[in-house]
């Protein structure tokens, strides 16, 4: 696989840091920021690499040449004038034309494991792949509105309603496949997000790879300080999902946001007190934050999926407010017992993902390859506790209900709120 960055803008956002360089050459950790990237590329074994330049593109060339000193091939591609985001790419069909390839902009700090994402773009078969992740900043930037297979429905941007979808938001890395380029009839100017990502989501062709991995947009002076911070802690690092990763799993009702039984609407979601701060917490030391939920609604018939992605988008928003995210939702939809009017038969079975079986949990590190001993499992009943056991992880209990149903359940951490439990959690690993 090929990898192109578009690495010609002006970075008017970085003007003041000074006009000799191009954006993607400003030092962090005491080498360009396009140095980092093509290092994280070349470790994932993408060693064939476009550069598109333009504004003080001699610059960029002089640095990298041939691309040999730094385990690379690059060629480059060099704008006459300011092509967009996506322009450079008619003029490159002959050099992409026989796989798919790695498109991104040259101000990302990443640590991806691109196979991975590479094998998600394929199995899913669509043009173009997004590596999608949570924002601090949902309600400035365009969300994307995927199913639960993934296919991206929309694109939104800030000003659309944020309820109807998760956090998850185009963290600037897409995979495209060759035949992508062939919609691109004519050369000129052209927006990615506009005029080619988003008519692919109208068609059924685009898909969202959601990742908890760390890529951080450092094009300007602020983002990149933070970027400098991050890198200096390891972050990048820490959250790769090619090594094994602790994540903190949470029971929904009763430990995010206030318990109410069957809970069937949006409007019914609260945030209990202090939740989103310390959701907050978890997500300032980039440790992944994934809910773990019982969700026998859908089986009583008293709510579809969709009704449920709608009361999940309402969570987001109300984390989102106070700046935290939880990474994924993993639910059960499956409920034991029958006779209540409108349920779904099919779903009215014993399974392995209903808590306190630790399916749920098992499905997560499944696909985020997550080291479950180093993990911890949060809940308000004795069955949250019991899941996590059963998956190998560290447990906390909220208060000191006995509405579980399994006796002499002990939890490693308890307390009285969610953010007492992650609390005592960090400090017992030194984090």
């Amino acid at each position: 696989m090929k990898a192109v960055i578009m690495a010609g803008g002006k970075g008017t956002r970085m003007a003041t840091l000074g006009s000799d360089l191009p954006k993607p050459m400003l030092p962090l950790g005491g080498k360009p920021i396009l140095a980092h990237e093509i290092a994280c590329l070349v470790k994932e074994g993408i060693t064939d690499i476009v550069l598109v330049v333009g504004h003080l593109g001699h610059v960029i060339k002089n640095y990298f040449g041939d691309g040999r000193t730094f385990g690379a091939r690059i060629t480059y591609f060099e704008e006459s004038e300011p092509l967009g985001t996506a322009g450079a790419l008619y003029h490159l069909k002959p050099a992409l034309a026989d796989d798919d390839f790695l498109l991104l902009g040259a101000d990302l700090l990443f640590e991806v494991d691109l196979s991975r994402f590479l094998a998600y773009h394929r199995e899913r078969g669509g043009l173009a792949t997004l590596l999608t992740h949570p924002s601090t900043h949902l309600f400035d930037s365009v969300a994307v509105y995927a199913d639960e297979n993934g296919r991206v429905r929309a694109l939104l941007p800030p000003a659309a309603d944020r309820a109807i979808t998760a956090n998850r938001t185009n963290a600037g890395l897409q995979i495209c496949a060759p035949a992508l380029l062939d919609r691109l009839t004519g050369a000129g100017r052209l927006d990615l997000d506009r005029e080619v990502l988003a008519p692919l989501a109208t068609e059924g062709l685009l898909y969202a790879y959601n990742s908890p991995e760390y890529v951080k947009d450092v094009g300007t002076p602020e983002r990149l300080a933070s970027g400098e911070h991050d890198l200096a802690a390891g972050y990048p690092q820490k959250a790769y999902l090619g090594k094994k990763r602790p994540a903190v799993f949470l029971d929904r009702d009763g430990t995010i946001n206030r318990h109410i039984s069957f809970l069937s609407r949006p409007d019914q979601i609260e945030l209990l007190p202090r939740a989103a701060e310390a959701i907050r917490l978890l997500n300032e030391r980039h440790i992944p934050v994934i809910v773990a939920t019982n969700q026998p609604v859908i089986a009583r018939g008293d709510v579809t999926r969709e009704g449920l992605a709608a009361i999940h988008g309402r969570l987001a928003c109300l984390l989102a407010e106070q700046g935290a995210f939880v990474n994924d939702i993993f639910y059960c939809p499956h409920h034991p017992d029958g006779g209540f009017a409108g349920e779904v038969p099919a779903l009215k079975t014993d399974c392995a993902c209903r808590k306190p079986e630790p399916g749920l949990l098992l499905q997560a590190a499944a696909r985020y390859n997550l080291d479950l001993p180093r993990s911890l499992m949060i809940g308000d009943r004795d069955t949250d506790v019991m899941a996590g056991k059963r998956a190998g992880c560290l447990t906390a209990k909220i208060g000191n209900s006995t509405k579980g149903l399994i006796p002499d359940c002990h939890a490693d951490i308890t307390g009285e709120s969610l953010y007492e439990c992650i609390v005592k959690f960090l400090e017992s690993e030194g984090l």
